[in-house]
């Protein structure tokens, strides 16, 4: 991409990586501006990215912020997705063989959803994520994909990431969804909860310690499974 590169914050394991997280911020459907580092968007996932590293950076685990060149998804361009897949080329090429989480909201958890097809990644939490209709799961297939929406989100829609969830769940290792009650989209009214979540997912996946927040979901029946509330 040269000179129009993404830009990457990196949080280093302790000691040898072994793992890592990939995290993706928001945007808009329609924007051609940067992506400067005080954008609201991208300012929202930081406490996420640091929280993923405290976690796991014990045992191996290197976090990740992708800040994208242009703000929106920008259809049929889908610009969000190439540096995505930009950023997992470069992780790849500095670890390779290594296991990788995407951690992405709204939009970035749209991204997430598209390049897990990716041959390093395990799984995706989206958080909040922007679903419309007709969105494809075929990139989810054979990953563990964790879904957390607000119950008052107005900006992505919670309908539509549930019908989202019934369609990956067929093809998906396993899927759970979790519906925050009294929760919209900034994430700033139970912060903890959402970092809880994020926490164990990924913790669950790279080092296989979630803390028993996530086992009681991935054994709930499939019709609750998409619907637990929290």
């Amino acid at each position: 991409m040269g000179e129009a590169d993404p830009a990457v914050s990196v949080w280093p394991a302790r000691g040898r990586t072994r793992a890592v997280v990939l995290v993706l911020h928001g945007g808009a459907e329609h924007s051609t501006g940067s992506v400067q580092p005080w954008k609201l968007a991208y300012l929202r996932m930081v406490p996420i990215a640091r929280a993923l590293h405290r976690a796991g950076r014990k045992d191996g685990v290197e976090v990740r912020l992708l800040r994208n060149r242009r703000y929106g998804w920008n259809a049929p361009a889908e610009d969000p997705v190439d540096d995505a897949r930009w950023a997992l080329e470069r992780l790849r090429a500095d670890h390779p063989g290594l296991p990788v989480v995407l951690v992405g909201h709204s939009m970035g958890a749209r991204v997430a959803l598209r390049v897990a097809d990716d041959p390093a990644v395990r799984g995706v939490c989206a958080l909040a994520p922007w679903t419309p209709r007709g969105e494809p799961v075929d990139a989810v297939a054979g990953r563990s994909v964790l879904i957390v929406h607000g119950t008052r989100d107005r900006m992505t829609s919670p309908a539509e990431s549930h019908a989202f969830a019934e369609r990956a769940a067929k093809v998906a290792a396993r899927l759970a969804r979790f519906e925050m009650a009294n929760e919209g989209h900034a994430m700033v009214r139970r912060a903890r909860v959402w970092t809880r979540l994020t926490v164990a997912f990924t913790l669950d996946l790279l080092t296989g310690d979630d803390g028993r927040t996530l086992r009681g979901a991935w054994a709930a029946p499939a019709p609750q499974r998409l619907r637990i509330p929290v």
